[in-house]
């Protein structure tokens, strides 16, 4: 007869690899999340960049328990909203996301500073964005099954950049205008598109923005990233547009 301290561990061995199993990813997630856009997805000057905000959505658990989410990060810093519809977009049947998250525009916004007369060419920034937003929206809903989840957050303003402060609460009327003109287009039927408004929940705080933190240390320098705490604030508003 096995002695008893044996069959302990024997019985130990058996139900490891039950318990191992118990752990494992589902074989078919059933929620596939994707981050697309520009550095703030990316989590850029997070610290560290899994501090970003795509990434703690999936870390907490916004959408699922983490072995039923399969999680893709495909945003790239710098990232304008026509590289998100040329070369982000191309790529996303092969993930196959039933829910998105967006982080786009700031590019396409900074690249005024830039200009002799930035205000006489924001009209023409606007209506790129807005053609290459609805273009990217419209097919992220063709490609998505029924119950299929899209959320963008809108864009914040920067005090230390007076540029912002006049653009910003336009830009964020087109995007607000473009996703409501995109969701009653019958391809996005019985999808959800939302916007988060990052805008209001950043509006008047301090310690969100890495400028700000340059600045009180006297470096002057254009950095126009969020801080961890900001980080924490975007994926706020997300969570907030999420039954949990």
């Amino acid at each position: 007869m096995m002695p008893k301290s044996i069959r302990s561990v024997f019985l130990v061995l058996m139900l490891l690899p039950v318990a191992a199993l118990a752990r494992l990813p589902a074989v078919d997630a059933p929620i596939r999340y994707m981050a697309l856009g520009d550095s703030l997805a990316a989590g850029y000057k997070a610290m560290p960049a899994t501090a970003g905000y795509a990434y703690q959505l999936y870390l907490d658990r916004t959408f699922g328990t983490i072995p039923d989410v399969l999680f893709n990060n495909a945003s790239v810093p710098g990232a304008t909203s026509s590289d998100l519809l040329n070369y982000q977009l191309p790529q996303v049947p092969r993930f196959d996301p039933n829910v998105v998250t967006i982080s786009i525009g700031g590019n396409d916004l900074l690249a005024l500073l830039a200009s002799a007369n930035p205000i006489a060419d924001l009209p023409a920034v606007l209506e790129t964005f807005s053609q290459n937003l609805a273009g990217s929206l419209g097919l992220l809903c063709q490609g998505m099954d029924e119950g299929g989840r899209i959320f963008i957050h809108n864009l914040y303003e920067i005090p230390q950049i007076p540029l912002t402060v006049q653009a910003v609460p336009i830009f964020n009327a087109v995007m607000a205008q473009t996703v409501a003109a995109v969701t009653a287009n019958p391809v996005c039927t019985g999808k959800v598109l939302a916007v988060a408004d990052v805008y209001n929940a950043f509006l008047g705080r301090e310690g969100l923005l890495l400028i700000e933190r340059y600045l009180k240390k006297g470096i002057n320098v254009l950095e126009v990233h969020p801080t961890d705490k900001g980080h924490r604030v975007i994926e706020g508003t997300f969570k907030a547009l999420i039954p949990q």
